[in-house]
C-alpha cells in the first residue's frame, strides 16, 4: 500500500512493532466465514462510541487515532503469521491465500484527537469490505481505549489543579511498557506540562524532567551533604527531596542550606509523603524567611483529582503536582467503554441498508446507518450546547431554528437558534490510502486545550456535572424509532 506523506511524521515511526496479529481470533473465523460465505466484498460500516464517561464525568478526550493510523499502514501478514493460522486447522487455504495479500482498501472517519467526545456518538466510523472492517476491530478499540481514558482521567486532574502544573509520575505503576509511554503522551496531550517517562520524550515530544528519589538522600553520609552535591551538579535544576527523614526538622533547613550556599534562588522541593497540605504551608513560611520566595514546592504522592482539589481547598502551599499511579492506571475508572457495532452495509446495488442491535438495557441500542457528527456552538458565547447526529447525506441550515430529538425518549427535544454547526468526524483514510493531516503531540495537545475551553464549566466539575447534550436529527430519530418499532412487531 502506497502510503500518503501526511502519514509519517518523523523517523520515530519507521521502527516499529508490526501489529497485524494483535487481533480477537473470532475476527480470524468470522473472516473466513465471510469469505466462504461470499460475503467478502460486502461494504459494512461500524462505529466506534462509547456508552459512559469514566468517574462518572462530564466529558471525555478522545485519544489514539495516531497510532491507528501506523497500525493500519503496516497490516499485512507474514509467511509465519499464516503458517500460525494453519496449524490452527481451522482456517480454509483459500482464506489463507487472501492473506497472503491482505491490506485495508476501505475509508476511515474520525474526530481528531483531543476533541472532548460524548457518550453515543460516533467518534470513528470505518466503511470498508466486510472481512476488513471487522479484522481491525481489536486494535481500533485497543488504541482509542486506553488512550482516551488516560486523556480523559488526565483532564479531570489537570482542571481539579486550578491552572497548577501537573506532570505525570507513573511509568513504574504502568499495564506494561505500552500504558507508560502512550499513557504519558495521552496524559500530554489532555494537559499534563510533561512527564518522568524519558523514551516519551524520544517518540512523541513529551517534556521529560525529574531529579532525586530518597535513595539519592540515603547514599550519603548526612542530608545536607546530599543536597549539596546536588545543587553542585545541577545548578540550574535544583530540586531537593525534603521528606527522606523530617520535612520541617531537617529537609526543608538542609534544602536553604544548600540553595544559599551555592548562590540559589529558582529552585525547589518536593515533598513525596505526610500531610502536604500543612507541611506545604509550614514549608512555605520556612522558605519565605530564608529570602528564598521563588522557590517552588512540588507535591506528590498518590494524588489524584479529589485529593489535588481538596489541597487547594485548604489552603496548600502547592506550585505543582506530581501524579504517578492513580493518572497512568485511571485507578478510580480503569476501563473506557468504547464499542464496535455494525451500523449499516451495503447491496448490489450500492444502496445503504441500515443496521441496528436491540437491547432491553436501552443504553445498548444502537443508532442505524451511515452518520455525521457535528458540534453545535452557541454564537453569543461561543460555547459548545449540543452535538448532533445525522445521517451521512444531511445538511445543517444555521440560518433556520433547528429541532434536535434526544435518541432514547420520544418526547424529547429542543430547538436551537443562533449557533454554528463544525462537522466533528474527519477523513482519514480514503480507499486505504491515508488522506489525514498528522499532528505533533505538542498541536494535539494545543487542540485539546482550545477545544475544552469550549465546554462550560458546569459539564467539566467533577462531581455531579451538567449532561451534555447528544442528539439526533429528526430524520435519524424517525428512521430508529421506526425500525425499533418493526422489530417489535
Amino acid at each position: 500500500m502506497e502510503n500518503n506523506e501526511n502519514c509519517m511524521l518523523d523517523d520515530t515511526r519507521t521502527v516499529r512493532e508490526n501489529y497485524t496479529m494483535l487481533c480477537d481470533f473470532y475476527e480470524l473465523t468470522m473472516g473466513n466465514g465471510y469469505l466462504r460465505c461470499g460475503k467478502r466484498d460486502t461494504i459494512t460500516y461500524f462505529d466506534v462510541f462509547f456508552r459512559d464517561i469514566p468517574d462518572a464525568g462530564g466529558y471525555a478526550i478522545a485519544a489514539g487515532l495516531d497510532q491507528l493510523i501506523d497500525y493500519i499502514n503496516d497490516l499485512s501478514f507474514s509467511d509465519a503469521d499464516i503458517d500460525c493460522l494453519r496449524h490452527k486447522g481451522v482456517f480454509s487455504e483459500e482464506f489463507l491465500g487472501y492473506l497472503r495479500t491482505f491490506r485495508f482498501t476501505g475509508d476511515i472517519y474520525a474526530v481528531p484527537e483531543g476533541t472532548p467526545i460524548f457518550p453515543g456518538e460516533p467518534i470513528l466510523i470505518v466503511r470498508a469490505p466486510a472481512i476488513e472492517a471487522q479484522f481491525i476491530e481489536t486494535f481500533v478499540l485497543l488504541s482509542i481505549n486506553h488512550q482516551s481514558l488516560i486523556a480523559t482521567k488526565t483532564a479531570r486532574i489537570v482542571n481539579a489543579a486550578s491552572g497548577k502544573p501537573v506532570t505525570e509520575f507513573g511509568s513504574r505503576r504502568a499495564q506494561g511498557t505500552a500504558g507508560a509511554i502512550l499513557g504519558a503522551r495521552a496524559a500530554y496531550i489532555a494537559g499534563c506540562v510533561g512527564s518522568a517517562c524519558t523514551i516519551a520524550e524520544k517518540r512523541y515530544g513529551v517534556p521529560a524532567g525529574g531529579t532525586m528519589a530518597h535513595s539519592w538522600v540515603q547514599m550519603f553520609d548526612d542530608e545536607f551533604e546530599a543536597f549539596d552535591k546536588y545543587c553542585e551538579i545541577y545548578p540550574d535544576n535544583a530540586v531537593l527531596l525534603v521528606d527522606t527523614y523530617n520535612v520541617l526538622k531537617s529537609g526543608v533547613p538542609n534544602a536553604i542550606r544548600a540553595f544559599h550556599k551555592h548562590g540559589i534562588t529558582k529552585c525547589a522541593i518536593r515533598i513525596d509523603s505526610g500531610d502536604a497540605a500543612y507541611l506545604s504551608i509550614k514549608a512555605r513560611e520556612m522558605l519565605d524567611r530564608a529570602g528564598l520566595t521563588e522557590c517552588k514546592i512540588v507535591v506528590s504522592n498518590s494524588l489524584d483529582e479529589y485529593i489535588i482539589r481538596d489541597l487547594i481547598q485548604q489552603g496548600a502551599k502547592i506550585d505543582s503536582f506530581g501524579v504517578g499511579e492513580r493518572l497512568i492506571t485511571s485507578r478510580s475508572s480503569p476501563v473506557f467503554g468504547g464499542v464496535y457495532k455494525l451500523a449499516a452495509v451495503e447491496n448490489e446495488k450500492g444502496e445503504i441498508i441500515p443496521k441496528i442491535k436491540i437491547s432491553e438495557n436501552i443504553e445498548k441500542i444502537t443508532t442505524p446507518h451511515f452518520k455525521k457528527l457535528y458540534r453545535l456552538y452557541d454564537n453569543d458565547s461561543g460555547k459548545a450546547i449540543a452535538d448532533l447526529i445525522c445521517l451521512y447525506d444531511e445538511e445543517i441550515d444555521e440560518s433556520k431554528p433547528l429541532t434536535i430529538f434526544d435518541p432514547n425518549y420520544t418526547w424529547k427535544r429542543k430547538t436551537i437558534t443562533n449557533f454554528t454547526a463544525k462537522s466533528l468526524l474527519e477523513p482519514v483514510f480514503k480507499n486505504g490510502h491515508c488522506v489525514y493531516k498528522r499532528l505533533t503531540t505538542e498541536q494535539v495537545r494545543s487542540y485539546c486545550t482550545r477545544q475544552t475551553e469550549t465546554l462550560w464549566d458546569e459539564v467539566k466539575r467533577l462531581d455531579n456535572p451538567h449532561r451534555y447534550y447528544v442528539d439526533l436529527s429528526e430524520k435519524l430519530w424517525s428512521l430508529k424509532h421506526a425500525m425499533l418499532n418493526e422489530r417489535d412487531h
